[in-house]
């Protein structure tokens, strides 16, 4: 039988527990590690740091994760198939479609929010959790990467980075492939920025189709030690980084 640890009650400034307090599968919530604390920049940067995420709904208090295994998605694996390389070609090809990086971040976290209300009973992204990654956006560590076609925004995610460890959050879309497309773009500019894995957070059928797969969190940790004290890359987006994704065939060379 599983016994879960006590579980840690946090004010604002407390250091998070080591990730060995987190409660065991088996338990009532697995990969549940402390509650309360605060949302603040330094909290949040020093969460992620330590493989720790906020995940809680309206009207609970902030409870704060660390899963095991941990679903993580390696950028060298990430898997493009036939029918989206087919709609990123398209996308390529058409003078009104383009890829943009924190142009509109409060509309891609304000539409993942109104995604999550319209397939489900509610919404981790509460209007707490939205000041708090505008915030996050601010000092350099959210971003969102974007679908734009007619220059309007009809697809998009957000994520997190601390250093050059990279945290997926949530994405939308209101077109077809649009919420894959910013996927992939943000794959390839992983690939030319050499950041190597992209967290995931919790295992689904569509992140393991696209190539995502569990990682004990011992191991995604210790990945996580050597990326955070790195230096940030540059966090834009030009078309010719679709290339590091699908290289150009000789002919148009």
């Amino acid at each position: 039988m599983n016994v879960r640890p006590a579980l840690a009650l946090l004010q604002p400034g407390d250091p998070f527990p080591p990730l060995s307090r987190a409660w065991p599968d088996g338990s009532p919530a697995p990969g549940l590690i402390a509650a309360g604390a605060a949302l603040d920049v330094p909290t949040l940067v020093a969460a992620y740091s330590a493989t720790i995420f906020p995940w809680f709904s309206e009207g609970e208090p902030i409870l704060w994760w660390s899963t095991d295994p941990r679903m993580v998605l390696r950028v060298e694996d990430f898997r493009l198939h036939r029918s989206l390389r087919r709609a990123i070609q398209r996308f390529r090809a058409h003078p009104a479609c383009e890829i943009r990086v924190n142009s509109a971040f409060d509309a891609v976290i304000d539409a993942c929010a109104g995604a999550w209300r319209a397939g489900q009973s509610g919404t981790w992204i509460g209007p707490e959790m939205r000041a708090a990654y505008r915030a996050l956006h601010r000092a350099g560590h959210a971003h969102s990467v974007e679908t734009w076609i007619d220059g309007q925004l009809r697809a998009g995610l957000y994520c997190v980075s601390v250093g050059r460890a990279v945290f997926g959050e949530s994405m939308f879309t209101n077109i077809t492939d649009g919420s894959k497309i910013a996927l992939a773009a943000l794959i390839a500019l992983c690939r030319q920025r050499e950041l190597p894995l992209i967290d995931c957070q919790q295992n689904t059928h569509h992140l393991a189709f696209m190539g995502a797969a569990e990682m004990s969190r011992a191991e995604f940790a210790a990945a996580v030690r050597t990326l955070v004290p790195q230096p940030p890359p540059a966090w834009h987006f030009e078309p010719v980084y679709w290339n590091a994704l699908m290289p150009p065939s000789p002919a148009d060379r």
